[in-house]
């Protein structure tokens, strides 16, 4: 693992800043795993990275849909963990299938996945420093780009 950036963002537009930032070394078949709390900013993040990427539909929690896709100049695919609870619920959701497509895959909740995460991939770590203050910790973990 090799920590890339820590930083405090004052506000939603610094924290999607931060994304597009990472988004500019994001290669088809990345995995960007996002952890944080209920309210974090991990939306806003991928809100970021989407942008970065050059899709041009406003991302939403993707929370009901569970997966939300944004074409773009390199598709995203906005997948979010968060109401299942077991691991045959996120088997059978097939989220395995966007690992090898041809965009960038953002994954909220990715804590729920444990072992079943790809090991070449970016951990995002979005924690409250203040009732503002976010806390993004950017992490290589693995040789992303190398799958």
């Amino acid at each position: 693992m090799k920590q890339l950036l820590l930083i405090e963002s004052e506000s939603d537009a610094e924290t999607e800043a931060i994304a597009v930032e990472l988004s500019s070394i994001l290669r088809s078949g990345d995995v960007v795993a996002l952890y944080g709390q209920l309210g974090a900013g991990k939306t806003t993040f991928v809100r970021g990275l989407a942008r970065g990427l050059g899709c041009r539909q406003t991302v939403k929690s993707p929370t009901f849909n569970l997966i939300n896709e944004y074409p773009g100049d390199m598709p995203l695919y906005h997948i979010d963990f968060y109401r299942l609870e077991s691991h045959s619920e996120i088997d059978d959701l097939g989220w395995t299938d966007y690992l090898d497509g041809d965009g960038v895959v953002a994954i909220e909740w990715a804590d729920k996945l444990g072992n079943s995460l790809p090991h070449n991939r970016f951990d995002v770590l979005i924690s409250f420093g203040g009732p503002e203050i976010r806390i993004v910790e950017v992490i290589a973990v693995g040789d992303p780009g190398n799958r």
